[in-house]
């Protein structure tokens, strides 16, 4: 997937799929709960990486400069030697967090009802 440009012959103005293609990927909320729950306002690379140990080096890069790209995290560049980079939710990521806080508990409300609805349906 093309994660510079969404578009959707159909909906190519839909604001709802344009922005859920590119926040709801695999990684992109995972990384916003991670730096969310840090104890720190800022994260470092290697931090994240290794509170998300299965994500690849790639893959972090890349989720991030979506969302730094989309307003969603900010990326600071210190000049030091060796450089250092931090990482920050903005206001942005944090006026997301009350409706994915939401989604979260209704994910831990129904997780038990879902899972057992998916061996159900494996045995047919």
């Amino acid at each position: 997937m093309d994660r510079k440009v969404i578009e959707d012959a159909m909906f190519l103005n839909c604001p709802i799929r344009n922005i859920l293609a590119r926040l709801c990927d695999k990684w992109s909320l995972l990384i916003i709960y991670t730096m969310n729950k840090a104890e720190n306002e800022t994260m470092r690379f290697k931090e994240l990486q290794r509170k998300i140990p299965d994500i690849s080096q790639k893959m972090l890069t890349v989720t991030l400069r979506t969302l730094e790209n989309d307003g969603y995290v900010t990326r600071t560049v210190y000049p030091e030697v060796p450089p250092r980079v931090e990482y920050a939710l903005t206001e942005r990521a944090h006026s997301l967090l009350p409706h994915f806080n939401a989604l979260i508990e209704w994910a831990l409300e129904n997780m038990d009802a879902i899972m057992k609805d998916r061996k159900k349906a494996q045995k047919v």
